[in-house]
């Protein structure tokens, strides 16, 4: 359940907040395949399970890239805000992959808001989702997101 925060400014002075967790979501091979196809990115580490089975993790994993486009999915999950005119995503600090995401493996986006400050018209808040892989002890990717909310 996301956290809610009733107009953009009520996100200042809200740095350290955890946003707790997403719901789970599945990486299977049909979603691999298909993020192979939207980018062209089709190394047979994510898309060819027999040659895979004898790689280095046993099986395909997911794109590093693709467990980074999941913050985009996760994140209205984690927070919500509103009386906003307009969102939007103004990139990215961090990222970074510490551990695959095979195939058949459930992720799930954990959040902290990190920073929030005013900008013109709005507020920038950078939230730190960490991506985590279920049954392992470390995430398949930590991203500290940059939105920018308008009133």
């Amino acid at each position: 359940m996301a956290i809610e925060f009733s107009t953009p400014s009520a996100l200042l002075g809200s740095e350290g907040k955890a946003l707790g967790h997403s719901d789970w979501l599945l990486i299977d091979q049909e979603r691999i395949n298909l993020f192979a196809d939207a980018t062209g990115d089709h190394q047979w580490i994510h898309v060819d399970p027999e040659r895979a089975a004898q790689g280095p993790f046993g099986r395909t994993i997911a794109h590093g890239y693709l467990t980074l486009s999941l913050a985009n999915l996760f994140l209205p999950e984690l927070l919500v805000v509103h009386g906003v005119s307009m969102g939007v995503n103004y990139g990215c600090d961090k990222v970074r992959f510490p551990a695959p995401v095979p195939v058949g493996s459930r992720v799930r986006g954990a959040g902290e808001i990190i920073s929030a400050e005013e900008v013109k018209g709005g507020v920038q808040v950078v939230v730190r989702i960490t991506i985590e892989v279920e049954n392992s002890d470390r995430p398949g990717c930590v991203i500290d997101t940059i939105s920018r909310f308008y009133a």
